[in-house]
């Protein structure tokens, strides 16, 4: 299984080099993050060691299980999957430097009160629903401006950019809008001079369409199972979590 990982991430790797080369990016625009549900500390570890340093959950139970068996090798900790208000306690606790998932005022307001009586400060990403899914999280595009306006209010929270799952669709130029809405909303964004709002990461792309995210300008891609291995199932189920 170590040698198919490493195996894989040089794959990984050579994909993101080939579609920055085709996109006339910088290879350095682009980061890979290793998006590890499901996936046991021990093949997480295999990449760690290898040069990879940038990981992420979408289960705060996942995150939990594996603190012990992975803090003392460096890597940097993203949260991207929904988050419940009751478990912000933990993501702060199991040392998570950005919440990828922010997408409404509530959890906004509770993050910062347990920030500000911790006495620290977190990165965030708005997470925004550019599919149009029922089953996804993510506010409105529409709405996107307005709470990113609402949240840059927040003196711990720290904007650092967008986040979107795109649609589940094996035809890449079916996904393709979703991304441009998201580089739509970025610039927007950044036209409008917003204090404490930096729009340097776009957070989109995974395993089946990372070049074309990174056409769009992703910043960020979420690559799981073409690193290690595919799931028992398919990554609907587990973006699924309104069910």
């Amino acid at each position: 299984m170590k040698e198919d990982i490493l195996h894989n991430l040089e794959i990984i790797n050579d994909r993101i080099r080939k579609a920055c080369e085709k996109a006339g990016r910088p290879l350095d625009e682009v980061r890979l993050l290793l998006a590890t549900k499901t996936v046991s500390a021990e093949h997480i570890k295999t990449a760690l060691e290898n040069g990879q340093t940038l990981i992420a959950e979408n289960r705060v139970q996942e995150l939990k299980e594996k603190y012990d068996e992975l803090k003392d090798t460096q890597h940097e900790n993203h949260f991207i999957g929904h988050l419940q208000t009751n478990k912000i306690k933990d993501i702060l606790k199991y040392d998570v430097v950005c919440v990828q998932s922010l997408d409404r005022l509530d959890l906004t307001e509770r993050l910062h009160q347990r920030l500000v009586s911790e006495g620290k400060t977190m990165e965030v990403l708005i997470q925004v629903n550019t599919s149009a899914e029922e089953s996804k999280f993510g506010v409105h595009p529409n709405e996107a401006v307005e709470l990113t306006r609402k949240v840059s209010e927040f003196s711990t929270l720290k904007i650092k950019g967008l986040m979107t799952i795109g649609l589940f669709s094996a035809e890449t130029e079916k996904v393709r809008p979703c991304f441009k809405i998201l580089k739509n909303l970025q610039q927007e964004i950044i036209s409008q001079n917003i204090p404490n709002v930096e729009m340097k990461e776009l957070s989109m792309g995974m395993s089946g369409d990372l070049e074309t995210a990174i056409e769009e300008g992703a910043t960020i891609v979420r690559v799981g199972t073409a690193v290690f291995g595919a799931r028992v199932h398919p990554d609907s189920f587990y973006w699924n979590e309104r069910v």
